[in-house]
């Protein structure tokens, strides 16, 4: 019924010793409730950050130096003229999905909009978190996030590069466990999706055992 510490880890509590035990991963995203209710619920368990939130972290810090960097050069919000306004999309894009010519406008528009190189440093430490996700040796990628945590955290970095590099630096266990298994809670966020659209349908349930049964029949 809620996301609160206690109500979750009564859930688990209340499930059989048998069917915890067999428990050996648990991904979360970035939540210190879940993180602590594995941690005393679920001691032997693996927690696995999911790689989709720590991707999502690193560009939304992407981001946020882009509109600064905009502000500050323009004096105003995004426009439609603008080299960073107009390299906004690209920028989330995963360079290896680029082409040739995307690579080179990418270019073009931060060379004209970002003349500190502060987006452009930024979209480089997100690919090097995009480079851990992809690299297949669990030491060597581990040296990668580390490397880049390093980089992040110098007082010389966008002040919003710092708090990604000790974010990740805090979860930096659960991050690298990823390499373990290559699981991520992407089935729960796609259920949780589809309750919230049944719940628009319904425009809401006043009755939770209603909800859970319509649930059910959907999914």
């Amino acid at each position: 019924p809620s996301r609160h510490f206690v109500d979750v880890a009564g859930f688990l509590d209340k499930q059989r010793p048998a069917w915890k035990q067999r428990i050996r991963y648990g991904a979360l995203d970035m939540s210190a409730t879940y993180a602590a209710v594995y941690t005393v619920i679920l001691p032997k368990a693996a927690q696995v950050v999911d790689s989709f939130h720590v991707i999502s972290l690193a560009n939304r810090a992407l981001d946020q130096i882009r509109r600064r960097v905009q502000n500050e050069q323009t004096g105003h919000r995004g426009r439609r003229d603008d080299p960073l306004y107009r390299a906004r999309r690209v920028l989330l894009v995963g360079e290896e999905r680029l082409t040739d010519k995307a690579a080179a406008r990418l270019a073009s528009l931060l060379a004209l909009g970002d003349p500190g190189a502060e987006v452009a440093i930024a979209y480089r430490a997100k690919e090097r978190l995009r480079e851990f996700y992809r690299c297949s040796n669990p030491d060597a990628a581990r040296a990668i996030i580390e490397e880049l945590i390093e980089h992040c955290k110098r007082p010389t970095m966008p002040p919003e590069l710092q708090k990604l590099g000790r974010t990740l630096h805090q979860w930096l266990d659960k991050i690298c466990n990823y390499h373990l298994a290559k699981i991520n809670n992407g089935p729960t966020e796609a259920l949780n999706s589809l309750m919230k659209l049944i719940k628009r349908i319904g425009f809401g349930f006043r009755n939770f055992d209603n909800y859970r049964i319509r649930v059910l029949l959907y999914a």
